[in-house]
């Protein structure tokens, strides 16, 4: 006979954080499956636009039941505090992104910022290696999205060149 209960662990307490975050997961979960239903397919053969966003949407209700098990059971590690300059980077490696993307400067250079930045905002001082590998990888995905997955990506100068 097992002796496991459901109840925190001792002098643990349910985190109520872990569980709003679960259920947050667990909502983006939804509105993807949901926006996912919504696209039309024109492909004839292969993967269509839906798959994607199903995919993550599948690993995201994934995380949300274990954050929401680990949050009931009190296991979630003691949060740490944030630092504001990583945080500042971020998010205006986000805007970057939103603003070269507005701006006509395509995924590839939009997305290389973004990784640029968010490698910086973690420490990382190498910035024409970050560039480098960052040109690579989202060259890489640009071509995935657009040859495999036939779905278009915001196009830039470079896009154009591919």
């Amino acid at each position: 006979m097992s002796t496991e209960t459901s109840q925190p662990a001792p002098g643990r307490r349910i985190d109520s954080a872990g569980v709003v975050i679960a259920a947050i997961l667990a909502g983006l979960a939804v509105v993807l499956v949901w926006d996912a239903s919504a696209l039309q397919s024109n492909t004839v053969y292969g993967m269509g636009p839906q798959a994607m966003p199903i995919v993550i949407a599948i690993g995201l209700g994934l995380l949300a039941i274990g954050n929401l098990i680990d949050a009931l059971r009190g296991n979630l590690p003691p949060r740490e505090s944030a630092d504001p300059k990583a945080v500042l980077l971020i998010l205006g490696g986000l805007a970057l992104l939103i603003a070269i993307i507005g701006l006509g400067g395509g995924f590839i250079l939009a997305t290389t910022a973004l990784f640029i930045t968010t490698s910086r905002a973690f420490g990382r001082r190498a910035i024409l290696t970050d560039f480098a590998i960052a040109f690579v990888l989202t060259t890489l995905i640009y071509l995935a999205f657009d040859r495999l997955l036939t779905l278009s990506l915001p196009a830039g100068p470079l896009e154009r060149l591919l």
